[in-house]
């Protein structure tokens, strides 16, 4: 949204309805655009607070003479989603205020750092009535279904990643050599050691025929005899301590389960995810781009949903907050960055997809080459093809075309 509509959308005959969300209790007060406002009311999370709240407003619109109202919230996670989707349920203008812009403005009223829940909704109030508002961007459909999983996902991810390093610090207690063999403690041979030898103590009965039958078989011919006689012998010189042994052992088998466990849901996520991107047009015009999966389709489409609420690759940009930015003054000129003010899934998204296009043969490997060769570092160069790829996406949908499609071939499929 442009500021000049941004402005627009409050105008004399408009109500200004700020809301500071909070898990338990809500916070409103209502103004018009010459700074009369009501006093403010507290409301809760529930479908009496929510008439209660539409009541406030019927009444505020008819103190102040106003046909229409605006509404404007700070963004705060998960409980603003009840109240968000009543709104638009009942087609009333939504818009966010940035929480810095809050924090810097509150002062300025009062010239105190004094903060409440009764005078957040009059700052957010005055933000508003300046303009200075964000689009709302709330997936719906198959967009809020991708969103969902993940965000499933990517807490599992974390946690996994989170037993994992705990497994090595077990191991190291257990086992410290076991490390130099098996490098790769994710791999399908790692994680069975570590479950059915290690946690077991059968690392320390079994003999090296046995043990190299199992390594073999489990990595499928990648490791072998060298790996199971040098596996036995440091087993079996191991400095890794045998006091509390039965306690760790139970431990790391129990971690071993729980990430085999995690595994499992992730794939299930995954594949939920590929039966929805089916079903979704726009994303068979993102995967057309070589380098870019299900993953990458799927998080793109859930943290922008509806492409068209975006009039210009800019605005799709800044949301992602990989808008460029400098510091300058004077004779000082600030390097460029960007501003990461946007979501940060959907910068770590074209982070990685950008490592995959810049590969060679990638179809952003001449590009990558381009921009290291004229001094640019690489993370900054990744970064670039980050925002390129942005923009091929967005125009990807806006167009309706695939990635690579020919002049006569776009007029053909029109």
């Amino acid at each position: 949204m442009k500021k000049r509509e941004k402005r627009t959308m409050i105008q004399e005959d408009t109500l200004i309805v700020a809301i500071d969300i909070g898990m338990m209790t809500n916070t409103v007060y209502c103004a018009d655009i010459y700074g009369n406002g009501t006093r403010t009311g507290c409301f809760d999370h529930s479908r009496e607070g929510y008439e209660k709240l539409l009541s406030w407003i019927v009444a505020a619109k008819k103190r102040f003479n106003c046909t229409r109202e605006v509404v404007g919230y700070e963004p705060t996670g998960p409980y603003g989603e009840p109240l968000i989707h009543y709104l638009m349920g009942k087609d009333k203008a939504l818009v966010q205020i940035n929480p810095m812009h809050t924090k810097r403005l509150k002062e300025l009223n009062d010239n105190s750092p004094l903060k409440t829940d009764r005078k957040d909704p009059r700052v957010i109030a005055d933000i508003m009535r300046l303009g200075h508002t964000l689009s709302i961007v709330v997936p719906r459909g198959d967009a809020a279904e991708l969103r969902r999983p993940m965000n499933v996902r990517d807490r599992h991810i974390e946690e996994r990643v989170a037993l994992m390093n705990y497994l090595k610090q077990l191991i190291f207690i257990l086992f410290p050599e076991f490390i130099s063999i098996i490098r790769n403690l994710k791999s399908a041979t790692g994680m069975m050691l570590l479950r059915d030898y290690i946690a077991t103590g059968l690392i320390w009965e079994t003999d090296c025929e046995n043990l190299h039958k199992t390594i073999y078989k489990t990595s499928r011919g990648k490791l072998g005899t060298p790996e199971a006689e040098k596996l036995a012998l440091l087993a079996a010189r191991s400095v890794g301590t045998r006091e509390g042994m039965s306690g760790i052992m139970m431990d790391m088998g129990h971690a071993a389960c729980q990430i085999a466990t995690i595994d499992t849901f992730i794939e299930s996520t995954q594949e939920c995810m590929e039966s929805i991107i089916e079903r979704i047009p726009c994303a068979q015009r993102i995967r057309s781009i070589k380098g870019i999966g299900t993953i990458t389709v799927a998080g793109l489409i859930g943290e922008i949903g509806d492409f068209g609420t975006f009039s210009t690759q800019g605005e799709v940009m800044k949301f992602a907050g990989l808008n460029i930015y400098e510091v300058s003054s004077g004779k000082h000129r600030g390097k460029r960055k960007i501003s990461k003010r946007g979501r940060s899934r959907l910068r770590n998204l074209l982070y990685l997809a950008a490592l995959n296009t810049v590969r060679k043969n990638g179809v952003m490997h001449e590009y990558y080459r381009r921009l290291l060769g004229n001094g640019l570092p690489k993370v900054s160069a990744l970064v670039a093809v980050s925002r390129k790829l942005l923009r091929i996406v967005y125009a990807l949908v806006r167009d309706g075309n695939d990635y690579g499609m020919k002049t006569e071939e776009v007029a053909q499929a029109a």
